[in-house]
């Protein structure tokens, strides 16, 4: 019964508490002895104290009719367990201030803390800027969690937010550009690739294509420069379609899909259905699978090659681009458009 009443006070948000809505979370069948006993207990751990201005009930064992309750009390609870972190998570990590909040807080952001604290110490803190969407997903495995899931506010308060590095002014994105088509056409078709191998595999096959632009994606920095995109080619009046081939894993997957919520970006199919005819590679099972991420690319293939991928991802395994030769890339690429 005291468990019951101790639970039910740490979550009552109001200072003071009539003793009837304390009486209401028994059963009906407490017995009134045992009830003021439990509350007399409380009161002598320092949980609550009578409020004597609104006087007493008339029973044999009286109690106040409402008591103050003391939250430094739950306040000790929860410094109790936050303590032991102090020394276990790195040092960059700074949980002093869950102290001033209340548990349900805590308890929401540690599985994230832990995972900070683990990204930190096989990584240590990062050199590099990089987009939200990309640190994110190096630190908790969901690339919308520190914009759209409360990451920013967690980081925050563990004093992390400007030590990882996270720059709201990503660099402008590397591409070549088809001279036969830049100027020449009103609609212009653009292919990104995640990787540097095969931007170079593809750039001297370019004027072969129907692609105005071939763009270095460069993983997830990808995310930051296509904003800003059209305005590099002077584009921006014009329509653009953007294709986009990258590894065929589960990080790369998820580049794709945060770039497809950020703007339209068609999977250039060809690369991938030739992708999977080569043996799967293994190595990168400690990946995130975003399962929405997963779920969305693979509506863009025929059933065969849906259950094929997916059969290696469950399994550990991956599709690099490098997978395909330069004679491959160059092929597929002018047969797309």
């Amino acid at each position: 019964m005291k468990d019951m009443i101790l639970e039910f006070l740490k979550n009552y948000r109001k200072k003071h508490v009539p003793l009837i809505e304390i009486e209401r979370i028994l059963p009906g069948s407490t017995e009134y002895v045992d009830f003021a006993n439990a509350i007399n207990e409380l009161v002598a751990m320092n949980v609550i104290s009578p409020v004597k201005s609104h006087g007493y009930i008339s029973k044999r064992i009286p109690l106040a009719n409402t008591y103050r309750i003391n939250r430094s009390y739950f306040k000790k609870e929860l410094m109790d367990e936050i303590i032991p972190y102090e020394s276990r998570f790195h040092s960059s990590i700074d949980i002093k201030p869950y102290y001033s909040l209340d548990k349900k807080t805590w308890e929401r952001d540690l599985p994230y803390i832990e995972k900070i604290d683990q990204y930190l110490k096989k990584y240590g803190l990062p050199k590099e800027e990089a987009i939200s969407q990309q640190r994110s997903y190096e630190i908790v495995g969901d690339e919308k969690w520190i914009d759209e899931e409360g990451g920013r506010k967690v980081l925050e308060r563990i004093g992390l937010i400007e030590d990882l590095k996270i720059t709201s002014e990503p660099d402008p994105l590397m591409f070549a550009i088809n001279r036969n088509r830049i100027c020449n056409s009103e609609r212009h078709y653009h292919l990104i690739v995640e990787n540097k191998a095969t931007f170079y595999g593809l750039i001297d096959d370019i004027e072969n294509t129907g692609f105005s632009s071939l763009v270095y994606g460069a993983g997830w920095k990808v995310l930051g420069g296509i904003s800003v995109f059209e305005k590099q080619l002077g584009l921006t009046y014009r329509e653009n379609i953007i294709y986009y081939f990258g590894d065929l894993d589960l990080e790369g997957i998820s580049i794709w899909h945060s770039l497809n919520m950020k703007r339209s970006t068609i999977l250039a199919i060809e690369f991938y259905e030739q992708l999977i005819k080569k043996p799967c590679s293994y190595g990168k099972e400690k990946q995130y699978f975003n399962r929405e991420a997963v779920d969305h690319f693979l509506l863009n293939f025929k059933v065969s090659s849906r259950e094929k991928i997916m059969n290696v991802l469950n399994k550990g395994g991956y599709y690099p681009q490098e997978g395909l030769s330069k004679e491959e890339l160059q092929c597929i690429w002018r047969k797309i458009v």
